[in-house]
């Protein structure tokens, strides 16, 4: 005997793309996008074709949307959209020359690649954009959404593209900003610091230190210098170090960091600086015999480095993809509750700290 109430759980269960086609009135193509929430398809009917498949009981085989997915990937991705990248650092040449952005940069354009997405740059700096300017560029050229890359002056963004800034879904990479707060992907830094001192009290470094300038730990909002404060309470009260956070000070007065060096005593030192390496050897001090050092931003152009990698690239992929779901639910503006991203940081063995005897 079959159940009562079978054949209609049949019936939902096999529910296909082309039932829903026909009861929305699209093709079958028209459906597929929208039940993949692709920008392709308007806010309005994605919404429709959604609310028929949950009418009519639809489910996915989750077989054969993995081997589409699969299919998919083997594709070359046909073109999407065009998004936009904003370097957001007084320096033109930013993106080819500064340390760190050109991963965010790599990750971005990697990631706009595999999904066939194309991108166009602006210079937020340039002194003939103006914000009117240049929303008008981006919605005649039909960019969708834009991703804020470089340091951003005490993390404010440029208040003359306001209206960018209100009118398209942006994502910023490397910092929390302020006046406005948009969403934004960035490296764990205060789980990357705490990783940093917890690696070298493995390799039996007893006294770990960071230098750091205050003002980029001000960008991070403090996180470098918390994460090596809480990662320093498993340490004994005496073992326990400050900070020296006047880097560019000592730039031009070296006997600031002696002095500091002198009174902490420490065996290993955190710091994002090869600055700090030259102090070192400037002062007859080997490394890593007589003290230790780690890179907080590990990069390959200096692969003898002991560090921590950053993955500034993964942080790129991170904030294009939370731009293209901001585009699929059709946000756009400030966000009332801003998003944030956070990239784990990887330890890299290097000759510059080693195992203590």
């Amino acid at each position: 005997m079959i159940p009562a109430g079978s054949h209609k759980e049949d019936r939902k269960r096999f529910v296909s793309m082309a039932d829903i086609a026909k009861k929305a009135g699209v093709s079958k193509n028209t459906v597929s996008l929208a039940l993949r929430k692709d920008s392709r398809v308007s806010s309005k009917t994605s919404q429709k074709i959604i609310h028929i498949a949950n009418q009519l009981g639809y489910q996915k085989n989750p077989t054969m949307a993995h081997l589409l997915v699969e299919l998919r990937k083997a594709r070359s991705p046909s073109f999407k959209a065009t998004l936009a990248l904003f370097n957001a650092n007084k320096d033109l040449q930013a993106f080819l020359r500064h340390p760190t952005i050109p991963s965010y940069v790599a990750g971005c354009r990697r990631r706009a690649a595999q999904l066939g997405y194309a991108l166009d740059e602006f210079w937020l700096y340039d002194p003939n954009l103006q914000g009117n300017t240049l929303n008008r560029i981006m919605t005649s050229r039909n960019i969708r959404g834009a991703v804020v890359i470089g340091e951003m002056w005490n993390n404010h963004l440029p208040e003359k593209f306001m209206c960018i800034w209100e009118n398209f879904p942006c994502v910023v990479t490397g910092v929390r900003t302020h006046n406005p707060t948009l969403s934004f992907a960035c490296v764990d830094h205060h789980a990357l610091a705490m990783q940093a001192v917890e690696q070298a009290i493995r390799l039996g470094y007893k006294r770990p230190a960071i230098v750091i300038d205050q003002i980029i730990d001000q960008l991070v909002e403090g996180r470098f210098t918390a994460g090596v404060y809480i990662a320093q309470q498993q340490l004994a009260p005496s073992s326990r170090t400050r900070p020296f956070l006047r880097v560019n000070q000592a730039q031009k007065d070296i006997s600031l960091f002696k002095t500091w060096l002198r009174k902490e005593r420490p065996d290993v030192i955190l710091t994002l600086y090869n600055a700090t390496r030259h102090w070192l050897e400037s002062l007859n001090i080997q490394i890593p015999q007589d003290i230790g050092l780690i890179q907080l931003e590990w990069r390959q152009q200096k692969p003898e480095w002991a560090g921590m990698d950053q993955h500034n690239d993964l942080v790129g992929e991170a904030a294009l993809d939370m731009v293209i779901e901001m585009i699929h639910r059709n946000e756009r503006g400030i966000p009332s509750s801003p998003r944030a991203t956070l990239i784990g940081g990887t330890w890299v063995n290097g000759i510059t700290a080693v195992v203590q005897e």
